[in-house]
């Protein structure tokens, strides 16, 4: 029987909902009997408490991953994993307003924001790949004439799939889908920012019928529940989304015992702006590509590249558009700019801004906490920014642009390429040889051509350097959770 939550009232400690673990098909406390509190970052109230998971209960749920992954799951047929899939995406629209709602409280996200984008591309990442779950195959492949040679795909077996806080939901499900329809098991380490959207997931798939064991969910901390996870024997593989410095950390541990691993991890994307692009289209989508979730997305066109006859226009427009968001109720469909998710990540941008401005770059407008309630930061416009500046070369993951110069094409690439990242760029110009020329010369694992931050499930998606290694997406998502296996069979016995 599905079971919804009640998350708005705050206001006494017995309407707080306790979230346990998810092991082997049934809900139970951590083994330490600890639990922790998830907050609004709207509100900064208590909206649930979740059990603190700790290196046994990972034993538990690596143990429960292993027998569902030799039994039940690896004798079901895969037309059959698929349907499971199907009908949990069903689920997943049944219960759409329920899902948003927890999403946006947890995760500080404007409801608008999660209604036109988490969650449609969660659905449809699920049935994308639930579609996929009976067309894995191999190849025949001609060696010789005494023998049938040919390759199967298995499923690479017990995964660690690791989420961050930035989008719960959808980039759970970025790994989950895939992993689920090749035929793996799962135990998942939702951030603790934001667990409650994996935990309900987790509970639907449940009733979508999928055997216990096959997807177990431990919340806690990343330094005991993503380590255990990392080092444990019996984890096959790991998938990570997050921070290059723990992304690092995971690459040491996994390599104790060999375990397969995909990151993807930080970006300081370029927007690229030269001077015969539509400028209102170019702004529009560039205030969009960096305020959008309120600046905490990897692929946020943090440096907005301007040619230099364009660039005081382009600072002009995206500080008008900055101050023209709406901030505020993240209930409310017109609020365009939710909070960040926590205090230290607020005050971690906070800090950048005063960086920006010792640099001697020029705060055109925000970069300051709205109110004392909630984590609000006014969207920020850095101009006059040179390249080495640390605003220009780090991560901030808020809500704040550095808008940077550029001569020519050379120059424009030169800059873009100039960072320890390499997920995504864009590039704006009517000029198609131009563009064409600087997508070939980008350092990128994707690149927007008149465009910005568009996504789909069926492109591959990842980057390289500090972004990570691996891809997700697309049927390359398939090659990640699957081994390739040769078989040589002998014709003349």
């Amino acid at each position: 029987m599905s079971i919804a939550y009640d998350y708005h009232n705050t206001t006494t400690t017995a309407a707080i909902p306790h979230k346990q673990l998810l092991i082997d098909g049934q809900h139970v406390e951590s083994v330490s009997g600890r639990s922790f509190k998830t907050l609004n970052p709207a509100t900064e109230q208590v909206i649930a408490t979740i059990s603190e998971g700790n290196e046994v209960d990972v034993d538990r749920a690596v143990a429960a991953a292993r027998r569902a992954f030799e039994g039940p799951w690896s004798t079901m047929r895969a037309a059959e994993r698929g349907h499971i899939l199907f009908r949990l995406a069903d689920l997943m629209k049944q219960h759409a307003d329920e899902l948003a709602e927890l999403e946006s409280r947890d995760a500080g996200k404007p409801i608008a924001a999660v209604l036109r984008q988490d969650l449609p591309s969660a659905i449809d990442t699920l049935t994308y790949y639930a579609g996929w779950a009976d067309k894995i195959s191999g190849d025949v492949v001609s060696t010789r004439p005494d023998a049938l040679t040919y390759t199967v795909r298995e499923p690479v077996g017990v995964v660690a799939v690791i989420v961050p806080w930035n989008f719960p939901l959808m980039i759970g499900m970025w790994k989950l889908a895939p992993a689920l329809a090749c035929g793996c098991t799962i135990v998942m380490k939702p951030a603790e920012l934001t667990s409650l959207s994996a935990l309900r997931i987790g509970e639907l798939a449940l009733e979508a019928g999928l055997p216990p064991g096959v997807l177990n969910i431990v919340p806690g901390p990343g330094r005991v529940v993503g380590d255990a996870l990392v080092n444990h024997p019996d984890v096959d593989k790991v998938t990570f989304t997050g921070s290059p410095g723990v992304g690092r950390g995971i690459l040491r541990g996994a390599a104790g015992n060999f375990k397969r691993v995909s990151l993807e991890l930080g970006g300081k994307s370029a927007n690229v702006i030269f001077d015969d692009a539509n400028l209102d289209a170019a702004t529009k989508a560039a205030a969009a590509g960096i305020f959008f979730n309120a600046g905490q997305v990897c692929s946020a066109g943090s440096r907005v590249l301007a040619q230099e006859a364009v660039y005081d226009e382009v600072v002009e427009r995206l500080t008008a558009r900055a101050e023209a968001l709406r901030i505020g109720d993240t209930a409310d469909k017109g609020t365009a700019l939710g909070p960040v998710i926590s205090e230290k990540q607020m005050k971690s941008i906070l800090d950048y801004v005063d960086i920006g401005e010792k640099e001697g770059a020029t705060l055109t407008t925000g970069g300051r906490r709205v109110g004392d309630r909630g984590y609000y930061i006014s969207p920020a416009v850095f101009a006059n920014v040179a390249h080495e500046m640390r605003i220009s070369q780090e991560e901030i993951f808020g809500p704040v642009v550095s808008v940077i110069k550029f001569r020519d094409e050379a120059d424009a690439a030169r800059i873009a390429n100039g960072t320890a990242y390499s997920l995504a760029a864009g590039v704006w110009s009517r000029d198609i040889g131009r563009t064409q020329r600087f997508v070939k010369k980008a350092n990128a694992g994707t690149v927007w051509i008149n465009t910005y931050g568009y996504t789909d499930v069926r492109l591959p998606w990842g980057g390289a350097r500090d972004s990570g290694f691996g891809r997700e997406h697309g049927s390359q998502a398939l090659e990640t959770f699957t081994e390739p296996k040769s078989v040589w069979m002998n014709l003349n016995v």
